[in-house]
């Protein structure tokens, strides 16, 4: 959610974010239903004041005079009882609005429609050159009885899924992996919940555009796609001493999309699943444009360190206007090699959002000068699983099948160095 003050006086910007991010608003309307609500705000305290000061004459007069008070108070009553009600209609709608006012994007996010625009800045690592044909992680993983996808549409329906074995063992792996990656650079460990109210959702963005997405409780609330929600809410209302910035988390949490409008997109396998896991690298920071920068390549840093220690090829794309989400003002996706779709598949997503989220979530720090701001925040995708098990897989398959495990894992894997059929 951006300022009101600051949309006014920057119309034009909010109108070339809409073009640039294809979001459809009209900032003209908006505005001009801004300005019947401060007309009215304005008319009811007016009214309001005046009721006020008929209630200091009433507590001061005669008897007689204060019948006659009344009767003029209870004129005003009528009058001021529409006008509020109008407010509060008009109140709804510019609510409604703020929250679907587009962030400005970054002066370096490309032009585009869609992922299809994206930029490669840099790529890493060599890709693969087999000597047979490479398979597809599911054929190879059932082959090693460490997936099982037709028990899991059985039993979860469609997108279910059952790691067994080694299988279950490699998603551990990655996990204490990441961990022992990312908390030594100052990151401090949080277990987030899924399962949240709706206020945490609309204070990071993920309502309500998103909510098709999301699968919803009888109760109201709804489970959330990444571990950043729960711990961004965490921080929902809270001031901080400058001196206690940036604030860096790295959270845990089971996460359910409902991939809602993908049905038909990759439906074999692990990559596109209701039900998955994240370590999700989440930063608050103090108000900088310049220190979010920083911390926005640092955290791309850290999940680009994570691929080239699992020796897993890579790009880094810069994401253009059409790719971007209503509160992003850059983001980054990693993609890596899929050696049986000889393409690159995004695995990790990097993204700043200046003080969109925290503005909504209240989120703020009291400055060296004594002066209360919204923090910046930051997330980005450390790992996903089990989708980062699919480049893994297929770029260490070997001929019969098995695979090598990265040497990075293996003492997190028993010790072993092969996935081998059982």
């Amino acid at each position: 959610m951006l300022d009101i003050n600051f949309i006014r006086e920057n119309k034009d910007l909010i109108d070339d974010a809409a073009r640039k991010k294809h979001i459809s608003f009209n900032v003209g309307a908006f505005l001009s239903l801004d300005d019947k609500r401060r007309k009215l705000l304005s008319e009811v305290e007016e009214r309001r004041s005046e009721q006020n000061s008929y209630n200091q004459k009433i507590a001061q007069a005669s008897i007689v005079e204060k019948a006659a008070l009344i009767q003029d108070m209870q004129a005003l009553k009528e009058p001021l009882s529409k006008l509020e009600e109008e407010l509060k209609e008009i109140m709804k709608e510019w609510q409604k609005l703020m929250l679907s006012v587009p962030n400005i994007p970054d002066m370096s996010v490309p032009e585009g429609e869609d992922d299809t625009s994206n930029k490669e800045i840099r790529a890493w690592g060599k890709k693969p050159r087999f000597s047979f044909k490479p398979k597809d992680h599911k054929i190879l993983m059932e082959g090693l009885n460490i997936l099982d996808t037709k028990k899991g549409a059985e039993l979860a329906g469609f997108r279910g899924y059952f790691l067994k074995g080694d299988g279950a063992l490699l998603n551990v792996a990655l996990w204490r992996f990441v961990m022992d990656s990312i908390l030594p650079k100052g990151f401090q460990f949080m277990i987030a919940p899924s399962l949240l109210r709706r206020e945490a959702f609309m204070g990071t963005g993920y309502l309500p555009q998103g909510e098709d997405d999301l699968y919803k409780t009888q109760d109201g609330d709804y489970l959330a796609g990444t571990g950043e929600v729960g711990a961004m809410g965490y921080f929902m209302d809270k001031v901080f001493d400058k001196s206690e910035l940036p604030i860096k988390i790295l959270a845990f949490s089971p996460c359910f999309r409902r991939e809602a409008g993908s049905y038909g997109r990759d439906v074999q396998g692990i990559f596109r699943v209701h039900e998955f896991f994240k370590l999700e690298q989440i930063v608050l920071c103090e108000a900088d444009h310049n220190i979010t920068v920083s911390f926005h390549e640092e955290i791309t840093k850290n999940a680009e360190e994570i691929l080239q220690k699992l020796s897993i090829p890579y790009r880094v794309v810069i994401n253009c206007g059409g790719d971007l989400g209503l509160g992003q003002v850059k983001k980054y996706d990693i993609e890596s090699w899929i050696p049986s779709q000889e393409t690159y598949r995004e695995t990790h997503s990097s993204s700043y959002f200046h003080d969109f989220q925290t503005r909504r979530l209240n989120i703020k720090y009291r400055d060296s000068d004594g002066r209360l701001k919204f923090v910046h925040s930051l997330n980005n995708t450390a790992i996903a699983t089990p989708r980062i098990a699919i480049p893994l897989i297929e770029n260490f398959q070997r001929e019969d099948g098995s695979i090598s495990i990265p040497e990075a894992l293996r003492v997190y894997m028993q010790g072993k160095e092969n996935l081998k059929k059982s």
